[in-house]
């Protein structure tokens, strides 16, 4: 019988809780007292400070031991090629210029990000639609096409006469900068809607709708309710996608042309090592950009933290006659038309084009046979797309074992303030390097461990560059939640772990997920420190980019590799993952979650 109150005497569980969809999955009063037995065991070692502090002082020291200090000792046991830079005015000058170039981008490109990207999130959480989560899946397409393929298809929609420029003369856009920006926020793009989502779907509507009830319009009513609420997951937005532009090499190189920003500065540093520099030159460089951008980057994040905490919303008064007329009818309608436009035009369709090829494979049947039944070189890209989703399954299911108590310690800290800001501070590092030189870094240090096994530097590689999203996703959402709530539960008596289940879960869950799909989708799509921790293992990403190249003639001529072949792998890969991110979407619309 259950008994009446605050708590479920026997499960802990908050009475409006009690009906949940892990107890209607299991009928039978065996299934619910061996629950119940589950659940009052991990309640009462919740309980106990001693395991408490040992749980996250594990995930911190994990954190630390795997993901930040690995690639830092790597960098710094290069620190004496430095000289080997500052000696040459010339090349200096060359890094300087180039990592300015970078922060410039990132900086232009994420407040993009945050004023194409909110409206986006806006449709999709506020939408009555049944295509509501086919959209939701559609706007992660750009995280899940492998990096290097999605700067080849941009270059082809942009550059070539295959894609836009065929309307308006050979090359609408020429690579270099402006190509770079239109990259940028491409794949940064879905990094703010993503997190924006999962913020609005946990948000409780009803603040919205009383504000509207008293006569405020939709839009006025977003701007003084909504907004504040849900500011800390902006700030992590605008952060996440920050660092993602800082980050990307493969990418951003295939459509820089002449331009260079710091990941660029890189990859062209590695490549003239191949043609000759010497490796002391080389190494220096690669110290030398990762360290500025490291250092700068740690700089306007710790300054985006002070400022963003201590900005006030709603800022002004606002205009409510002009709120009121852009809020309803013709005004709105046009708003989400030139938001999915924007979308559509500038980041799906550019996005995609690198797949069209995959319609004809299909219509003359013959290549679709051959990847089907895994012949000639399709063997091995089902054995790399196998690894890729094994990897990034792994990684996601780490990412958040360890991710959850990293982003309690910042949300709530746990440990003091000071001690808080640091660890926050700190997860941004992984974020920034460029993928490349993390990679290289990571290997610089595991070369001294003989015998570490190349998956396992693969998951760390991918750890390393994921965990930071799901723990900014995370600790951004439990920043929304009053602290007086889980406070009033332990005063009547819920346990910890109950607190967390009834409380922190049910107001979060979305941010999870959202998280979970940043972390997979990231490391799905990850090339750059693939390439520069593995010789044998080949994830789908590295097939990809072997195949452009071949394609390019950059690398070496694979046979059997044509448009065709190219367009037809990432379209198999973008397919699969669309599947599985709908299905997940799905489940958790339908309350499965």
């Amino acid at each position: 019988m259950v008994k009446k109150g605050l708590f479920n005497i026997t499960t802990n569980i908050p009475e409006q809780l009690i009906i949940c969809p892990l107890t209607k999955k299991y009928s039978g009063n065996r299934s619910r007292a061996l629950l119940s037995k589950i659940g009052n065991t991990i309640n009462k070692l919740s309980s106990k400070k001693p395991l408490k502090y040992a749980l996250y002082l594990s995930a911190v020291t994990i954190f630390f031991a795997i993901i930040l200090i690995p690639p830092i000792i790597g960098i710094f046991t290069k620190f004496d090629t430095i000289q080997n830079v500052t000696s040459q005015p010339a090349l200096m000058n060359r890094a300087l210029s180039a990592i300015s170039n970078s922060f410039i981008i990132a900086l232009i490109v994420s407040a993009l990000d945050l004023i194409a990207g909110v409206p986006l999130a806006w449709l999709i959480t506020r939408s009555k639609s049944r295509w509501l989560s086919v959209l939701d899946t559609f706007a992660d397409i750009p995280f899940v096409v492998p990096t290097a393929a999605l700067g080849y298809s941009l270059l082809l929609f942009w550059s070539s006469s295959e894609g836009v420029s065929a309307l308006f003369g050979p090359s609408l856009i020429s690579p270099g900068w402006l190509l770079v920006m239109l990259l940028h926020f491409t794949f940064s793009f879905p990094v703010v809607v993503r997190v924006v989502v999962g913020a609005l779907l946990d948000y409780k509507v009803e603040f919205e709708r009383a504000s509207r009830t008293l006569g405020a319009p939709p839009l006025t009513a977003a701007r003084t309710v909504t907004f504040p609420i849900i500011k800390p997951s902006l700030i992590a937005a605008f952060a996440l996608a920050f660092a993602r532009s800082l980050s990307e090499t493969g990418a951003t190189f295939i459509v820089a042309g002449l331009f260079e920003n710091g990941p660029v500065f890189i990859q062209n540093m590695r490549n003239e090592f191949n043609a000759g520099l010497p490796q002391a030159t080389y190494e220096g460089a690669t110290v030398f950009a990762s360290l500025i951008l490291i250092a700068v980057s740690l700089a306007i994040f710790a300054l985006i933290q002070i400022v963003g905490k201590r900005l006030t919303l709603p800022f002004g008064k606002g205009l409510p006659l002009f709120e009121k007329k852009l809020s309803y009818n013709k005004a709105a309608y046009s708003r989400n038309t030139i938001t999915l436009i924007v979308f559509l035009l500038l980041v799906l369709i550019p996005s995609l084009f690198v797949a069209l090829p995959a319609f004809q494979a299909i219509a003359t049947g013959t290549m679709i046979v051959s990847a089907l039944t895994g012949s000639g070189i399709w063997a091995n890209y089902w054995q790399s797309l196998l690894l890729s989703y094994g990897l990034g399954a792994i990684v996601t299911v780490l990412g958040i074992i360890i991710g959850l108590p990293v982003a309690i310690l910042i949300a709530r800290r746990t440990f003091g303030k000071t001690p808080s800001a640091i660890l926050d501070t700190l997860i941004n590092i992984p974020l920034i390097v460029p993928s490349i030189a993390l990679g290289i870094s990571l290997r610089f240090f595991w070369q001294g461990i003989p015998g570490t096994p190349e998956f396992l530097l693969l998951v760390f590689a991918h750890l390393a560059i994921t965990f930071p999203y799901f723990v900014r996703s995370m600790s951004a959402a439990m920043e929304r939640i009053s602290i007086d709530m889980e406070e009033a539960a332990k005063t009547l008596g819920a346990k910890p772990f109950t607190v967390f289940r009834s409380i922190v879960l049910p107001l979060t869950k979305y941010s999870i997920l959202s998280g979970a799909i940043l972390v997979f989708t990231r490391s799905v799509s990850e090339t750059g420190a693939t390439l520069a921790v593995t010789s044998n293992l080949q994830t789908a990403p590295v097939l990809v980019v072997n195949w452009v190249n071949s394609l390019r003639g950059v690398g070496t001529i694979i046979p059997g590799v044509d448009a065709l072949a190219v367009g037809l792998a990432c379209g198999l890969l973008i397919v699969f993952s669309f599947i599985i991110l709908l299905v997940l979407r799905l489940i958790t619309r339908k309350g499965k979650y």
